[in-house]
């Protein structure tokens, strides 16, 4: 049942909003975009209404741009303004000027000899309003749609490099004072065995070898699945010769561009590695050698461990005898027989002690004085 409706009474099914300013503009910018034929969707979300050369030129000097971009708003509000003159300024502003008045739908005009050149803007026609995008907005959706596409180019790079055939091989912590041509030498075996494939020997930045397998000749057709057969099936082979000459640590199947890039690694722990973690594998902590020790004599490490191990032995025996020694009902009665054997074990003492440690003088053991010994 409608509000206040009733039988005798339509209650507020006739009554209507008023129109205030807001409703108003709605409807004046619904018939304008309707009699210029544009589509409301398209100035939304992200449709960034100024042109790609005032946004660079916002982004040089934000804080007077958007000084300026204020003064072109309070303009375009107030619609018995037809023409707005700013100050002198040098060349490059005015341009910012004359490109921000374009987007706002503007005429603009430089007016003056230097220094006081100026220019003035002109509402025409053309002119129907403001952008509703500020310049700031603008530019944090660019930087956005840059970011996003960025993101999505570097996934399809990494995409496209991990489906990429493998077309060479990878010295990583190469030998010091290796030349290309003792690394030519000692692969030539293998690398000169397929016929109409050639190799490419380079040192990297990162102190890596690459070598990089091509057409022998410009005429050569060599496909990249068969570079990628070819180095698969003569990678045993180098890797042994690596390891067995010392050439180099380790040797692993890459994937190299023509500027031998490395794109691929065989070994990646996986496919989408890349950045901070490659870079993180390649600062390896450094290897030293083990000190080797004197003859007889034992390292530090060692006698520390021992000492600490027989301190522990007998600590764990103490705890073990404490745990076996029977409890006593009366603590009294048991500390009198403790002091009974401490007396009798001092008697036993006594009794036991040699002639020899009797007094004596000049050699001679001294008699008793018969004055100081009772009668019989």
């Amino acid at each position: 049942m409608k509000c206040n409706a009733s039988k005798t009474s339509e209650g507020n099914t006739k009554k209507s909003l008023s129109c205030d300013d807001e409703c108003a503009r709605l409807e004046r910018n619904r018939k304008l975009a309707l009699a210029l034929n544009i589509d409301p969707a398209a100035h939304q979300d992200e449709h960034i209404p100024y042109s790609t050369e005032t946004l660079r030129m916002f982004r040089e000097s934000s804080k007077w741009s958007q000084a300026q971009e204020r003064e072109f708003r309070v303009f375009a509000a107030d619609e018995a303004e037809k023409r707005h003159r700013f100050k002198p300024m040098p060349n490059h502003q005015r341009a910012f000027i004359h490109s921000l008045a374009d987007d706002f739908g503007l005429d603009s005009e430089s007016m003056d000899p230097e220094p006081h050149r100026h220019v003035a803007v002109f509402k025409t026609p053309r002119f129907v309003m403001a952008p509703m995008k500020t310049l700031a907005e603008c530019v944090r959706i660019r930087l956005n749609a840059e970011a996003a596409a960025a993101t999505a180019t570097e996934q399809q790079r990494r995409l496209r490099s991990n489906n990429e055939a493998y077309n060479g091989f990878l010295l990583t912590h190469p030998r010091f004072g290796l030349t290309v041509d003792e690394i030519r030498s000692e692969l030539s075996a293998h690398l000169d065995a397929t016929p109409g494939l050639a190799f490419d020997i380079a040192f990297l930045p990162s102190e890596e070898i690459v070598i990089k397998g091509k057409p022998a000749t410009s005429s050569t057709n060599i496909s990249p699945a068969s570079i990628e057969a070819a180095v698969k099936a003569m990678k045993s082979a180098v890797a042994s010769i690596v390891s067995t000459k010392r050439v180099a640590s380790s040797c692993q199947l890459c994937t190299l561009d023509p500027s031998l890039n490395v794109l691929r690694r065989e070994l990646d722990p996986t496919s989408n590695t890349d950045g901070w973690s490659r870079v993180a594998a390649k600062a390896a902590v450094p290897r030293t050698a083990p000190k080797q020790t004197g003859v007889g004599e034992k390292s530090v490490y060692t006698v520390l461990g021992s000492r600490l191990k027989e301190a522990k032995r007998k600590k764990e025996e103490m705890e073990k005898a404490k745990m076996e020694e029977p409890v006593v009902d009366d603590w009294e009665e048991e500390a009198g027989r403790e002091e009974q054997q401490e007396a009798d074990l001092a008697k036993e003492v006594d009794h036991s002690k040699p002639l020899g440690d009797e007094p004596t003088r000049n050699g001679e053991r001294l008699e008793a004085n018969p004055m100081f010994q009772g009668s019989p």
